[in-house]
């Protein structure tokens, strides 16, 4: 029926679907509308195509009422060979995929089997394996009761594209949160995986909440030791850790990660959060670590604002904490060599010559490191990262070195530590300029004293300098940066003291008398 229109027609048509089997309330519908309307106006109105209309018109039982229909209506291209040399292959190893057999059934029978059989195998596969296959592995959703289980665990976030003074800035992001409430605590974690990150990120997440759950799990730490005797340390100190807040220490099994589902799940809208984070500040670069560490605290207080009346509930229920912090660092004796510098966790760390000959204890804690020379810290370092190049990493600052540099200027150019003390790219591009411009003990003098005045203060201003240098195609000149950079001594002015005569003092009194 051209031109009829009926708000039922169109619904009708949006319920269609090519393939779907006829239902009896359809058919009932179509016998009804068909008493009316047109073939084409009733299949319409119950939702049916033209096609099936015409077989419905010469149907006389119901759609349930018929016989299963046991007939193909095109031949099977797998018949030959389905039960005789495919299901073999699948009762020897179920896990074989529909390429993989296609695959085999071509190279046995060359020009048989066409790349449009696949479809059909897959089919096949799938039936068989409902029938046949293995049990799959079953997830149960579990209950968590509020303060019962807070849980730990680290994420890569290298893909959120952060720069840290304009190189890019490999992290991770260690999360807790809470199975019940999902309050979460985030902190910026450099390098990778470590006990010290965790037992540091734990303990603020736990003193910034208030409290501890009766329980906390992590995965299985296995990204955080090297060796069997390092892991079955590691698993002690975790176990100690936890006791210290009263918790119930638990791990993931290795492999298992929906284990640890409720944290799992929680990465990636904390990375969208952060993304948008950055977007909304439109930039992506930071001068400082400690901006960025501002930005994703201040993005996580965002997400726990959305959740402040389940928090409160589950402050209420959770244990109390401990008097004080445990330990977050890891302890060895150190001793500074006669190359100025120490060898601590596989990283090399220079230090003041002054600390040369003592018997220094070294803690590591996640972000720096502390020299204690009795009770006194006397020296603290940003922790390196270990290195995937070489034996270990290197933390070298130029100013523990400078003075004895001055007086060892020439020892520069050989110096096994010279491209890590670099305190910028721009001073490594600038002696590489002064080493192929001048003889090289004039280019060591030069460079020790660029880096001495780097040391005395100049660094961020001197760096500038010799950025403009390179921009002009010259070598710099020490001694007019020097008077650039280091203003004059102004001379005080000479002060001439005149002693009055003794005499003066006598006459004085006299006259009083």
């Amino acid at each position: 029926m051209r031109g009829y229109s009926d708000p039922l027609d169109s619904r009708s048509r949006e319920n269609w679907v090519p393939g779907k089997r006829v239902t009896d309330r359809q058919m009932k519908d179509y016998k009804r509308y068909r008493l009316l309307h047109s073939q084409e106006g009733s299949a319409a109105k119950a939702g049916l195509s033209v096609r099936t209309a015409r077989r419905l018109d010469e149907a006389k039982a119901l759609p349930s009422q018929r016989e299963a229909r046991a007939w193909r209506t095109r031949e099977d291209p797998l018949g030959a060979v389905w039960e005789t040399e495919v299901m073999p292959l699948l009762q020897a190893d179920p896990l074989l995929n529909g390429v993989t057999l296609l695959e085999e059934l071509q190279r046995r029978h060359p020009a048989q089997y066409r790349p449009g059989v696949l479809r059909t195998l897959q089919r096949r596969l799938r039936q068989w394996r409902a029938l046949h296959g293995a049990e799959r592995e079953v997830y149960f959703a579990q209950e968590h009761p509020p303060g019962r289980l807070g849980l730990s665990d680290f994420t890569v976030a290298d893909d959120l594209g952060v720069q840290i003074a304009g190189a890019p800035f490999k992290h991770r992001l260690y999360q807790f949160a809470l199975a019940h409430s999902g309050w979460r605590h985030v902190e910026v974690v450099d390098g990778g995986e470590s006990f010290l990150a965790l037992s540091s990120g734990l303990q603020s997440s736990l003193w910034r909440l208030g409290g501890a759950p009766e329980e906390h799990r992590t995965d299985s730490l296995s990204a955080a030791f090297n060796n069997l005797a390092e892991a079955e340390e590691l698993r002690r100190r975790y176990d100690g850790l936890c006791k210290h807040y009263g918790m119930r220490a638990s791990r993931c099994n290795p492999g298992q990660s929906h284990e640890n589902g409720s944290i799992e799940s929680r990465h990636g809208s904390l990375k969208t959060a952060i993304d948008q984070s950055l977007r909304l500040r439109g930039s992506r670069r930071f001068d400082k670590r400690a901006e960025y560490s501002a930005l994703v605290g201040t993005t996580v207080d965002r997400l726990n604002a959305r959740l402040a009346r389940r928090v409160d509930s589950e402050r209420a229920v959770l244990l109390d904490l401990p008097a004080r912090r445990t330990a977050e660092y890891a302890e060895a004796p150190v001793r500074l060599t006669k190359f100025g510098t120490f060898l601590f966790n596989r990283i090399l760390y220079s230090a003041p010559s002054r600390l040369m000959g003592h018997r220094l204890l070294g803690r590591e804690y996640a972000e720096h490191i502390e020299l204690w020379l009795g009770g006194d810290c006397v020296f603290t370092s940003p922790r390196g990262l270990k290195s995937t190049d070489s034996r270990y990493g290197k933390v070298i600052d130029y100013r523990h070195l400078a003075e004895a540099l001055q007086r060892k200027p020439a020892a520069f150019a050989r110096w096994v530590h010279r491209d890590a003390a670099f305190p910028r790219e721009v001073y490594r591009q600038t002696w590489e300029r002064l080493v192929a411009a001048r003889p090289e003990r004039a280019a060591c003098r030069t460079m020790v004293g660029l880096l001495v005045l780097a040391a005395k203060g100049h660094e961020a201003q001197l760096a500038a300098e010799l950025e403009a240098l390179i921009d002009l195609q010259a070598l710099p000149d020490l001694q007019a940066i020097e008077r650039m950079l280091v203003p004059p001594r102004t001379v005080p002015p000479t002060v001439r003291v005149v002693l009055p005569e003794l005499t003066v003092y006598d006459a004085m009194l006299g006259a009083r008398a």
